[in-house]
């Protein structure tokens, strides 16, 4: 399959595409099946919660999409660049709607969710870095290279300037496949007791 990398603005409804493909992405997440266990409130909230996360990252966010020869949108990369985390007040505040409308059937959701968005906040560095918020292919692509398509053209960006790297991931199996581009593990959080952890990688600078 041929796949390209675009690096144009997102559309509206490239926005609305490019939530879909995070939503199979992570269907199946751990964390996600933790926090919504009925598959079709989770489908339905991963769609909103994506969205708004795209769409309102701030003005220095920098969003590449891998798509196939018929322009679909088959992966994406979503990063905040060195001094751009946290995003502007009102790019937090306009993540909220989509974020409770996520949540909003399931209080058990919230209050958990809240913890994990508390345990992130208070785990991230405070150094200079670039901040990866997403990475993600369509699961029907996923072993054909996409991903390591879309973090070889951030990483000597990156160097380029000589920062450090940080990312989260929630599946155990990813701290392999992010250690092949130089991430190690720097933090296990468990913020819910029983809940799944989530692994914090930072990549020094080089």
């Amino acid at each position: 399959m041929n796949v390209h990398l675009n690096f144009d603005p997102l559309s509206k409804d490239e926005y609305a595409e490019a939530a879909v493909v995070a939503t199979r992405g992570f269907y199946t997440d751990p964390f996600f099946v933790y926090l919504s266990e009925k598959a079709l409130q989770r489908n339905r909230g991963l769609v909103f919660f994506f969205r708004g996360a795209l769409l309102h990252m701030g003005p220095k966010a920098h969003i590449v999409t891998a798509r196939d020869e018929s322009n679909r949108i088959v992966g994406v990369s979503a990063w905040l660049p060195t001094g751009a985390y946290p995003p502007p007040i009102r790019s937090q505040l306009a993540q909220v709607p989509s974020s409770l409308r996520a949540l909003f059937r399931s209080s058990r959701a919230l209050r958990v969710g809240n913890k994990y968005i508390a345990a992130i906040a208070k785990a991230h560095p405070k150094e200079p870095h670039w901040y990866l918020l997403l990475l993600v292919t369509d699961p029907e692509l996923q072993r054909h290279g996409i991903g390591k398509m879309l973090m070889e053209h951030a990483i000597p960006q990156i160097d380029e300037q000589g920062v450090a790297s940080y990312l989260e991931t929630q599946k155990e199996d990813n701290i392999a496949y992010y250690r092949r581009f130089g991430y190690e593990l720097h933090a296990t959080l468990r913020p819910v007791k029983n809940g799944p952890p989530l692994f914090t990688m930072r990549r020094a600078p080089r």
